[in-house]
């Protein structure tokens, strides 16, 4: 069975008031995730504002991901690109121990056709033994990966998943309907999960549950369980707080509620910014009522 099943979370990167890198907020997150019920760690996603940090401040935060975790849970890492040979090189040097995955997006910025992406793809398969799990993001990338090109790439016997978040139900029930077996979707929008499993969707990769590990855990468990009344009582008691974690840009309000628990502070790093004042007060109520 796939081990990335369930709740995975895209970790945020802890900054300091002069912008290093905080490592001992990273082990305290990663304490909180395997506390809460978190069943994957995803390292270097666009929620751990990666395309910030240097190639050694990468290798740092992975590697104190995989100390503090000391093998609990599965560790999946962002390693994707828009220049094919360059990621295949990157590959081919990247210490991947501890490493049990790699989460990929699809090629952003240069908006290649499907035969591209397809192509992209394929070499990224043949140039690791890594599982891997494709990200959909249209809204990112600036192109969407049809169905017929996901369900394309499940012809490599390492390509096990893919995060979708285009937001498009039919396409991600497409996808769904015609998946072989042991090929997973895992929801990219934590408001559609509960939606998304209720179809045959097998779990999410999540920015919320950083801050809300415990209910968020608990609202999946439920949905794959068919607990759905379980399952819709956690989704809209954590729907509102979704709604202002993203209301001005990921990870400025996940990083606001962590700041609220006193795991992390709120840093972030230019061209991103802090929440206004208003919304880092609306995130701390909401989750004082929600802890």
């Amino acid at each position: 069975m796939n081990k990335f099943r369930g709740t995975g979370v895209a970790l945020v990167t802890p900054f300091t008031q002069n912008g290093a890198l905080d490592t001992n907020a990273l082990r305290r997150l990663v304490q909180l995730q395997i506390a809460g019920g978190t069943d994957f760690l995803v390292v270097q996603g666009t929620t751990g504002e990666t395309p910030v940090l240097s190639d050694a401040e990468k290798q740092l935060v992975l590697e104190t991901v995989i100390d503090e975790n000391a093998g609990k849970l599965p560790v999946v890492l962002g390693a994707g690109g828009n220049y094919t040979d360059g990621l295949v090189k990157k590959l081919s040097e990247l210490n991947l121990e501890g490493v049990d995955g790699l989460l990929s997006v699809s090629p952003y910025y240069n908006k290649p056709s499907q035969e591209g992406i397809y192509q992209h793809f394929k070499r990224v398969s043949e140039a690791t033994d890594k599982d891997i799990i494709l990200y959909n993001v249209p809204g990112r990338t600036s192109s969407n990966m049809l169905p017929e090109t996901t369900l394309r790439l499940t012809e490599f016997k390492n390509i096990v998943a893919v995060k979708e978040a285009s937001g498009n139900m039919e396409q991600i029930m497409s996808i769904i309907q015609h998946a072989p077996e042991g090929f997973d979707v895992l929801s990219g929008d934590d408001a559609l999960t509960v939606p998304l499993i209720s179809v045959g969707a097998k779990g999410v990769i999540s920015v919320v549950a950083n801050a809300l590990p415990e209910r968020f855990s608990k609202m999946i468990n439920a949905a794959l369980k068919d607990d759905w009344f379980t399952a819709r009582e956690q989704h809209y008691a954590l729907l509102e707080i979704t709604k202002l974690f993203f209301a001005q840009g990921n990870p400025a309000g996940v990083k606001s509620a962590l700041k609220e628990r006193g795991i992390i502070d709120a840093y972030l790093r230019l061209p991103l910014v802090n929440v206004t004042p208003e919304l880092d007060s609306d995130i701390a109520h909401a989750m004082r009522v929600l802890m």
